[in-house]
């Protein structure tokens, strides 16, 4: 059964400018899971978020969303992969399937997926969830849960 969400940043509303700390937060909170699904509507901030995240662990290359690419790959400074993943424009599970999802989720890497509920029953059973809420026009509430 998933635990209850547990607000990022002390359950504050978050600017652009502090989502470096909240990374550093997320990376903390949700340990070793190598899924997360973020949650939020267009322009919400999940690619914002996931750059942050990318920084954190040592990403070195610009990031960019992959929705055309579908996936982009990016190194960390501990030799690790970073698949960051953007499902918006596929329709069902089986375009999903058919970029090879499963592979990426079962490679040990860190996969960090934009527009989750395309997944269907590809779904992890472990994973974090992610939701971005906007506030405001600056501002966000991030939540986060694992299952």
């Amino acid at each position: 059964m998933p635990e209850d969400w547990r607000p990022a940043a002390g359950g504050k509303e978050v600017s652009q400018m502090a989502l470096d700390k909240v990374a550093g937060e997320l990376l903390a909170g949700i340990g070793e899971r190598k899924v997360w699904l973020f949650f939020g509507e267009m322009g919400s901030g999940k690619t914002t978020l996931i750059k942050a995240i990318g920084r954190h662990l040592g990403v070195r290359e610009t990031m960019s969303s992959p929705t055309f690419s579908l996936v982009n790959e990016y190194p960390t400074s501990a030799m690790k992969q970073i698949y960051h993943v953007d499902l918006y424009r596929l329709k069902d599970e089986k375009e999903v399937m058919d970029i090879g999802m499963e592979e990426y989720f079962n490679s040990g890497h860190l996969c960090l997926v934009e527009w989750p509920e395309r997944l269907g029953s590809l779904t992890p059973v472990h994973h974090a969830k992610v939701r971005i809420t906007p506030t405001s026009l600056l501002h966000r509430k991030i939540d986060y849960q694992l299952t």
